[in-house]
């Protein structure tokens, strides 16, 4: 993404810091004002599921108490029972005993008129028959409900059911599982009542605030008007407000954060890793004597979006330190076996390997990461052969282990960049190596007065002595392949054979490279005992901008 674009985007975020924040603590103390105000009359519900419970076992102990009737039935001790029953016990307005369906006599006396008993609406699962909403025959009071059991009954107000201490303005109903209701309190509309116990969930309509309690057999509702939310919403926003504009501010500072990270190389360097931006490119490695092509080096690539190339000496240091080399490393590997798969496995000959960073030599992780990758491929463990840069070397402990298991699993071993770093002849010869490849600063030495230009030879006489191949990097001069050649270097790579080139251009060079060369057969290189004596290269460093 171009700076602009991201200046843009970051324009708009800002917005969007300091405006959702706000917004999504207006949605949220709305959202918390309900829940709290459902809560508090779920409280009320849930007071009315106790008090039904109460009246009803207080009703059915005293139905309980006067079956079986063990008296006369409406004598003055019958009758003084169901009076003693009535006064003493606060959910009963009066109790009746019945003869073959007709009242004969209540806890005020006799029945002077004629009454027959009311129909059942539902039964209760322990035979109370109830019938919802009679008036009573003798008192002719306010309408009542009635529980009958055997020749008894007992008669309660409905408000009983919903006997609790509310705020003005909320409204109760408790009703039975099956849906009949038997109490309210303050009214509250029948129909909507009935609704909502059809279907019992806390809710909100465009009028009423809703909660609902249960109990064994019981329902209650509680209701109140939505008008009352909007004080304790007001509360809500008071304390949740500071909130949102600390959360906006918050925001705002982590995009700008974001963005400068974004922006440094650093932070683009870890996108560019999440993204998978990093592709392959291939120098070829020729054998001096004969010309032919052997394998490749691979040299990464950072390739942005928008096509545009970043020098692998701008990356790949910062990579080193930051430790993203790790996954690069493996993209590199997973690169390699795509683009290649197919010509390794019908050219036996030819041969890929990976440049493993100090840190992979340290832990060993990218060995397991190039077997993981070769798993139910075609290619040979032989064909990848292993470079290290002599950092990798500083802990030689941890680099001889590392280099053994890789040397153990069929892999050739070489140290990439020498000359450049820590090495020793007495360092070198106690590690398990198998080739050496000399650092193109000293090949440009050749043929020049500089103070560095005996080095070259010396190098080359050391490797000679530690029985190693040698490969020589950034040859771009005849004169330098000559001298090359005399001192009897087996392996070159550089512009004045090939530049490194994409995966399908590599495949052309080196079928026709191939086609050039039929019958010549390539100088071997020293490898581990279970591997063929054959090679090539492959690095995720990259080579210097003068070199292929």
């Amino acid at each position: 993404m171009s700076r602009s674009r991201i200046i843009v985007v970051t324009g708009l975020a800002t917005i969007l810091c300091a405006t959702l924040p706000l917004a999504s603590m207006l949605y949220f103390s709305w959202k918390r004002a309900v829940s709290e105000e459902q809560g508090r009359l779920a409280v009320y519900a849930q007071r009315a599921i106790l008090r039904s419970n109460i009246s009803l076992d207080e009703i059915r102990s005293a139905l309980h108490a006067l079956e079986p009737l063990t008296m006369q039935p409406c004598s003055e001790q019958h009758i003084a029972r169901m009076r003693q029953l009535t006064v003493n016990t606060r959910s009963i307005e009066e109790i009746g005993y019945f003869e073959h369906g007709v009242l004969k006599c209540t806890s005020w006396g006799h029945a002077e008129k004629y009454a027959e008993q009311t129909p059942v609406d539902f039964v209760t699962a322990d035979g109370m028959q109830v019938s919802l909403r009679m008036m009573p025959a003798i008192t002719q009071g306010n309408t009542m409900v009635a529980f009958h059991y055997h020749s008894h009954n007992v008669l309660t107000v409905p408000s009983r059911f919903a006997d609790v201490i509310v705020e003005p303005g909320i409204q109760l109903a408790t009703a039975t599982d099956k849906g009949y209701v038997l109490g309210d309190l303050n009214g509250p509309d029948a129909l909507l009542i009935r609704d909502v116990i059809a279907n019992p969930v806390n809710s909100i309509d465009d009028d009423n605030l809703i909660a609902i309690a249960r109990g064994p057999g019981l329902i209650a509702v509680a209701l109140e008007p939505r008008s009352f939310l909007f004080h304790r919403m007001h509360r809500q926003q008071l304390m949740l407000l500071p909130v949102g504009l600390l959360i906006a501010a918050l925001m705002i500072a982590v995009v700008i954060w974001a963005v400068r990270r974004r922006l440094s190389p650093l932070g683009e360097l870890s996108l560019a890793v999440k993204k998978r931006e990093f592709i392959v490119y291939y120098q070829p490695i020729i054998e001096l004597e004969t010309g032919l092509c052997i394998g490749a080096e691979a040299l990464v690539r950072w390739q942005r979006p928008d096509g545009s190339m970043v020098r692998p000496d701008l990356f790949i240091p910062l990579a080193e330190e930051s430790g993203l080399i790790l996954p690069i490393t493996d993209q590199v590997i997973t690169h390699v076996v795509a683009d290649l798969r197919a010509t390794l496995a019908a050219e036996r000959h030819l041969h890929i390997a990976i440049n493993l960073s100090a840190d992979d030599i340290k832990t060993g992780r990218a060995l397991a990461s190039v077997q993981a990758a070769l798993r139910n491929t075609d290619i040979e463990p032989q064909q990848i052969w292993l470079e290290a840069t002599e950092r990798g070397f500083m802990d030689v402990n941890s680099a001889r282990v590392t280099l053994s298991n890789a040397r153990a699993a069929g892999h050739a071993v070489a140290i990439d960049d020498f000359g450049t770093g820590y090495s020793s002849l007495s360092y070198l010869q106690s590690l398990p190596l198998d080739s050496l490849k000399i650092d193109k600063s000293f090949i440009d030495t050749i043929g020049t007065d500089s103070a560095t230009s005996s080095v070259t030879p010396h190098i080359i006489g050391m490797a000679k002595t530690l029985k190693l191949k040698i490969v020589a990097e950034g040859v771009e001069t005849q004169e330098q392949a000559d001298y090359l050649r005399k001192h009897e270097v087996e392996f070159v790579q550089g512009w004045l054979y090939a530049k490194a080139m994409p995966a399908t251009e590599f495949i052309a060079y080196y079928q026709h490279n191939l086609a050039q060369h039929q019958g010549i057969v390539a100088t071997t290189l020293p490898v581990p005992p279970s591997a063929p004596a054959q090679w090539a290269t492959v690095s995720i460093d990259d080579d210097p901008p003068t070199s292929g």
